[in-house]
């Protein structure tokens, strides 16, 4: 697993949470990567009106998974920040997107490896782009529809960060079970 303790990213910190996602503490960033301690981060799916998903390769200056394929938007949510809050923050950072309301929340998902013990809510919305890519965070982006998308997660998994897969899984099985598949 790449190194998470980038100089750059010392003086951030973050809530840790318990096992039931109440704040227990506040820890800088690499320790809580190191220890692998409980926190919280927010994803965002921005499709177009054609269905296509807008994706984002991390940028090879990033802690974790440089270079890897990952959702449209992603960040950890900050010390003394909620999701909601959080996610505003992220879309207007990373993609230049100005949300004047919190975006659709999908579902939460629970803490564990593959989300770098985070426990993520996956949030939807439309917009059409054009975006401002954040250089430090991302390398570029792309549009994709499932159709392509899916062959792709099955010929080469390692292209994309985990946390988007454990994202894109979790969101087809939020579709199935509400019967929007």
């Amino acid at each position: 697993m790449p190194s998470c303790f980038p100089v750059n990213y010392q003086d951030e910190f973050f809530d840790v949470v318990n096992d039931r996602d109440e704040i227990i503490g506040r820890e800088r960033r690499p320790e809580v990567h190191r220890l692998n301690l409980l926190h919280r981060a927010v994803h965002g799916f921005v499709f177009d009106s054609n269905g296509r998903l807008f994706l984002q390769k991390r940028s090879m200056l990033k802690d974790c998974f440089p270079g890897t394929w990952d959702s449209s938007f992603s960040g950890h949510v900050d010390a003394g920040e909620d999701y909601d809050q959080s996610v505003i923050r992220e879309a207007r950072e990373e993609l230049g997107i100005h949300l004047d309301v919190v975006p659709e929340k999908l579902l939460k998902i629970p803490a564990c490896e593959e989300t770098g013990w985070e426990f993520t809510w996956l949030y939807r919305l439309q917009h059409e782009g054009p975006f401002t890519l954040l250089e430090s965070e991302i390398d570029e982006g792309r549009w994709v529809t499932p159709d392509e998308l899916l062959p792709w997660l099955a010929r080469g998994p390692g292209d994309f960060a985990p946390s988007f897969l454990c994202c894109w899984n979790s969101y087809q099985l939020y579709l199935e079970s509400s019967g929007n598949l």
